[in-house]
């Protein structure tokens, strides 16, 4: 929307063509979902405990945990709020992109919405069934992949990159791209939401793995940057660096107030919504294996319950003291600052090995 605006001051005042540039729009819209975030956030933790929006607490859980019961839930829909609005004033709306994840993640969100609300004001535990919630997510994944198949331009769009080679390279059908859309966007989000489980767990490393990715759509949609780093040239990824950014605003004003001991919680509504729409970044702009390693923090939570359900089923036997894998640790005697500020140290670490890959090919 300032997009538009500053284009026609352009034709006046010579200066505002600065606001063509990405990078500045990047910087602005993190500053503006930062602010945004930072100013709502009193009003909408006040309005959630009014509604008595309450956080319910698993009772064979750590003991610690029993006093977080009653903290506001469904603090995610301040991070949709901030991110939308900054990325309607920020972004240039005339990009593809910019709608799709937009979609993404009020898709998402709305799915984390519904089975949020039954399970705090209708108190039905059981919220959103497991099926209908996959069946939701499935339809917005596949109709993200479709939709890429659909309007792609060049055939770099729906190739498939290894990292770390430059000409490893496999050409992916219109089924086969569907699928790894599918399980992208799908594995991320639920993964995601897995790690929501302690105060400020999920929110640095949104923050960590958005900003990377931003990274990788500006040299993306720039076609000297990915030519000379051999990366896929996806003409308007660079767009999605906004988006990005705006992610890193929303999520960071929202652990403010979710740092230990957290005022809100994320609860399905922002973390299914950011888990899809860091999924769907990183299928637009060709790097699926690197956002496996950058959110291998995301990958162990999941994997962690996956172990643990398959071996109580096969053996009755449990490989952790309890899934996912956060738990498992605080059971082992790490307070839950430690497991949080380890947990981010990891994924620094991975984040910085994903973006080794822009050069070491």
């Amino acid at each position: 929307m300032l997009v538009w605006l500053a284009e026609w001051l352009a034709h006046h005042i010579r200066a505002f063509n600065v606001f063509n540039y990405v990078t500045l729009r990047a910087v602005l819209a993190s500053l503006t979902a930062l602010g945004i975030s930072l100013a709502m956030g009193p009003w909408v933790i006040r309005k959630l405990t009014e509604l008595k929006v309450g956080q319910a607490v698993r009772s064979d859980g750590p003991q610690t945990h029993l006093v977080k019961a009653g903290t506001p839930t469904m603090g995610g829909t301040l991070i949709l709020l901030s991110i939308g609005i900054t990325v309607l004033l920020w972004a240039d709306l005339r990009n593809k992109y910019v709608w799709l994840l937009l979609a993404v993640l009020f898709g998402t969100g709305a799915i984390g919405f519904y089975d949020d609300w039954r399970k705090v004001v209708y108190r039905d535990p059981k919220g959103l069934s497991a099926r209908g919630k996959m069946f939701w997510q499935s339809a917005i994944a596949i109709g993200t992949g479709v939709f890429l198949v659909g309007t792609a331009s060049l055939p770099a769009t729906t190739e498939f990159i290894v990292p770390f080679f430059k000409n490893v390279v496999y050409p992916f059908g219109a089924l086969g791209f569907c699928v790894l859309t599918y399980l992208v966007i799908v594995g991320t989000s639920n993964s995601v939401n897995l790690t929501d489980g302690l105060d400020g767990l999920a929110a640095l490393p949104i923050v960590l793995v958005s900003a990377a990715l931003a990274i990788f759509a500006y040299i993306a949609g720039h076609a000297v940057f990915s030519r000379y780093l051999g990366l896929p040239f996806i003409p308007g990824a660079h767009e999605v660096a906004v988006f990005c950014a705006a992610i890193c605003g929303a999520c960071l004003g929202f652990l403010w107030f979710n740092a230990y001991p957290a005022q809100v919680f994320m609860g399905d509504v922002g973390a299914l919504a950011l888990g899809a729409a860091l999924g769907a970044v990183a299928v637009i702009v060709r790097q699926e294996i690197v956002l496996f390693i950058m959110g291998g923090l995301f990958v162990m939570e999941a994997m962690s319950v996956m172990i643990q359900v398959t071996s109580f089923k096969l053996t009755g036997k449990r490989v952790f003291r309890m899934a996912p894998l956060h738990h498992h640790y605080e059971l082992k005697g790490w307070k839950e600052t430690q497991v949080v500020v380890r947990f981010w140290i990891i994924t620094i670490m991975l984040v910085l090995a994903g973006l080794s890959t822009i050069k070491l090919r």
